[in-house]
């Protein structure tokens, strides 16, 4: 059960989000474009390591953004967990950023450890040139080469399964 404190917390992060899905525009950055370089993001993990993307380079790496309180993510992470698992020595990496906050620490480890990549939280609803976070789940994949190809803000159906990673990584790999 949430403490009052994270009710709280929970219910802004909530209205935040409607408060942006309503302003269009908003969560896509401009310059963000898929066939120029991705811009860079750091994951800074459970476990306290930072994995830079821009350290990836030569691996394809699916950047995704997700919460425990999301039910389309909690189905979508098993699927993108074991593909990950799969095709890990063709270099593919996740790096997983959770919405959550601080005050839910406890259940994002709980969904982490049964997952194949590393996580770690958000801490703010903005992603650097990705734009804001507001809905979820939300993707984008970097080839080995640094460069973005594919924009989950483009996606009209947003989690990914099995027939879209093969279609969208597949190739990379």
């Amino acid at each position: 059960m949430r403490s009052e404190h994270g009710r709280r917390a929970w219910l802004q992060r909530v209205a935040a989000l409607a408060a942006a899905a309503a302003m269009p525009g908003v969560a896509r950055a401009d310059g963000l474009q898929v066939g120029a370089p991705a811009p860079p993001l750091v994951l800074h993990t459970l476990d306290g390591r930072s994995i830079a993307t821009r350290d990836l380079l030569g691996q394809v790496v699916i950047v995704t953004f997700w919460a425990t309180w999301c039910e389309v993510c909690r189905a979508e992470l098993p699927i993108l967990s074991a593909y990950a698992a799969r095709h890990a020595r063709q270099g593919l990496r996740v790096l997983g950023f959770c919405l959550d906050g601080a005050d839910d620490l406890l259940k994002v480890r709980e969904v982490a450890a049964g997952l194949s990549f590393p996580v770690g939280l958000l801490g703010s609803p903005w992603a650097g040139d990705y734009g804001r976070i507001w809905r979820i789940p939300v993707s984008f994949v970097i080839d080995r080469k640094g460069i973005l190809r594919y924009d989950g803000w483009q996606a009209r159906a947003p989690a990914w399964n099995e027939a879209r990673l093969q279609r969208v990584v597949g190739p990379l790999l």
